[in-house]
């Protein structure tokens, strides 16, 4: 059967009050990006027509996500407000507009569920597109614990017949363990009449979706399910539910890293970001953690207790322990980057070493330089950033304070405790030092003078 034309809707108007935030409950991070930003990219993946994400009034940063994520996938997303919240099927109302003469399938999805992976949702969408006699289609799950689900109760054939939430269910409806996720996928030809259909008469005073089940029953419209895994489809309402979905998500990470040629001394110490990209025989010692934009390359070690965030690293480096790699920083092949080192916004080539104790910050430093403990490129005045630009084959004795703007020549020479301010020219030896001074005896006078200013305090 040919594959039908499908518009995804998703519902992230929710103010999220159980998380007890000033953000909206969509834009806490997962893996370091915002929870909403994930479903945004399952749409996607999906070859949606139009995608249509539903917000409250008043959550530009929700907006700026969505904008952001049309920028960076070029892809036009449209947004609705939901300028009273009044429950998920006045949600879906508020879009009405945009499914207004669309006869394609409408999947429902929500902003505070990103588990939910491509593969699940193709399943839904093909069955919909092999049952086109069937109006709607819902995502049942079958959770451990299945708290307050409401439960698909379904007609001796195998259809659905009602959702019944967890408040109203009865004693033996609640023993029933298929629960509604909340997913559906509706046909978009007789949405609208259903919608047309929703009341608002219960406790709560809201309209709700999974009264569209009832309403197409007794239209005599057909309604199946399909199955998933419960861990997908776990919504997102407090911190604790956003711990777990963090957990989940990095060891699907860790194994996929694992499963990809890449050594994780010890797995669940091993933090990465949604993009993260390892090469093989990549090598990670323990309490590592990846920012966003990390690409790591093949034969690379990252040593014990570093934090590694919109950096490149290529083929055979060597970084840490307790190396800090910030945004822009691009370390070339064979480079070694020690313990307590900071770099940042800064691109150091092929075979270089930075192994101590050391700030390196808008930077441009040539292959197999050298840089002594205790280095720091001072690049920032108070007022602007300036670049250091260091040559090939350099030597940088250690404690060096390289005042940027400035440049070092290839194979220069820089003594060790020297504050550079101006440019050193190729081959030369350069430093800055304030003459050594000793005076004999000096120490003891020093002593005498002090010891006589010693309180002794007394006893008590």
């Amino acid at each position: 059967m040919a594959k039908t034309h499908l518009m995804t809707v998703i519902l992230a108007a929710g103010k999220g009050t159980r998380m007890v935030s000033d953000l909206p409950k969509v834009c806490h991070a997962l893996g370091g990006r915002p929870m909403l930003a994930y479903v945004l990219d399952v749409a996607r993946k999906l070859e949606s027509v139009k995608i249509v994400t539903v917000i409250g009034p008043d959550m530009p940063v929700v907006e700026s996500i969505v904008d952001e994520f049309s920028k960076t996938h070029d892809l036009k997303i449209e947004t609705v407000i939901q300028k009273t919240q009044q429950g998920t099927g006045h949600a879906l109302m508020t879009a009405q507009d945009h499914l207004k003469g669309f006869e394609g399938n409408v999947l429902v999805l929500f902003g505070d569920t990103p588990l939910i992976t491509h593969s699940t949702l193709e399943k839904l969408v093909s069955f919909k597109n092999a049952a086109s006699e069937t109006t709607i289609i819902l995502m049942g799950i079958r959770p451990e614990d299945p708290l307050c689900y409401g439960r698909i109760s379904l007609k001796p054939g195998g259809d659905v017949e009602a959702i019944i939430e967890h408040a109203d269910a009865t004693t033996e409806q609640l023993q029933n363990p298929l629960c509604n996720s909340g997913v559906m996928l509706i046909d978009g030809k007789a949405l609208l009449g259903l919608l047309a259909k929703l009341t608002c008469n219960n406790a709560n005073k809201e309209y709700y979706l999974t009264d569209l089940v009832s309403i197409a029953n007794l239209q005599g419209l057909r309604v199946e399910f399909v199955e998933a895994q419960a861990d997908e489809l776990a919504g997102i309402n407090t911190r604790q539910d956003l711990a777990a979905a963090e957990k989940i998500l990095q060891n699907h990470w860790r194994q996929q890293a694992m499963a990809k040629g890449a050594t994780l001394i010890d797995p669940e110490t091993v933090f990465f970001s949604y993009d993260t990209q390892l090469g093989r025989d990549v090598k990670i010692e323990p309490n590592v953690i990846f920012g966003p934009g990390v690409c790591v390359r093949n034969q690379v070690t990252i040593r014990a207790f570093c934090r590694i965030e919109g950096a490149l690293i290529e083929d055979n480096a060597i970084v840490g322990p307790f190396a800090h790699l910030r945004p822009e920083t691009h370390i070339g092949q064979k480079v070694r980057i020690g313990n307590f080192v900071e770099v940042k916004k800064s691109k150091i080539r092929e075979g270089a070493k930075v192994n101590h104790l050391s700030y390196i910050g808008d930077c441009d430093m040539g292959a197999r330089t050298n840089i002594g403990a205790g280095t720091i490129t001072c690049n920032y005045d108070g007022f602007q950033k300036f670049q250091t630009v260091i040559g090939e084959q350099v030597s940088i004795g250690a404690n060096t304070s390289l005042i940027a703007p400035v440049e070092i020549g290839n194979k220069a020479v820089i003594g060790a405790g020297s504050v550079v301010t101006r440019k050193v020219s190729p081959d030369s030896l350069a430093y800055s030092r304030a003459p050594q001074q000793e005076l004999i005896g000096g120490g003891a006078r020093y002593r005498r003078k002090h010891s006589k200013l010693k309180i002794i305090p007394k006893k008590v």
